[in-house]
């Protein structure tokens, strides 16, 4: 939603501009677009990568653990990029085992 009235507010602006100029930065906008889902891609598959490491780490290896299905497969659909079906997973999994996620995650 941020992003849709960042160029809700340049648009007003830019009616104003003659024919050409108002083509050329409409095409402008267009391109942004792309960029910006894809960064998204990159952050949630960094983020996935730092669950996984976390679960690993912290509760898969703890004494005592037995495998546990759900969480291998959520660990699976991580390192495949399926990082819709595997994050909300292994957040589940670490905050039920008392670990607190991360607020703020820079790749």
């Amino acid at each position: 939603m941020k992003h849709l009235l960042l160029q809700i507010d340049l648009i007003l602006p830019i009616a104003r501009l003659p024919p050409i100029s108002l083509g050329l930065a409409i095409a402008g906008m267009s391109l942004g677009a792309p960029v910006t889902a894809s960064a998204q891609v990159k952050d949630d598959k960094a983020y996935c990568a730092e669950l996984s490491s976390m679960y690993r780490r912290y509760v898969q290896n703890s004494p005592g653990r037995r495998f546990d299905v759900e969480a291998g497969y959520a660990l699976e659909n991580c390192q495949k990029g399926n990082t819709a079906a595997a994050i909300p997973v292994l957040e589940k999994k670490l905050e039920a085992s008392g670990f607190s996620l991360p607020k703020e995650f820079k790749p």
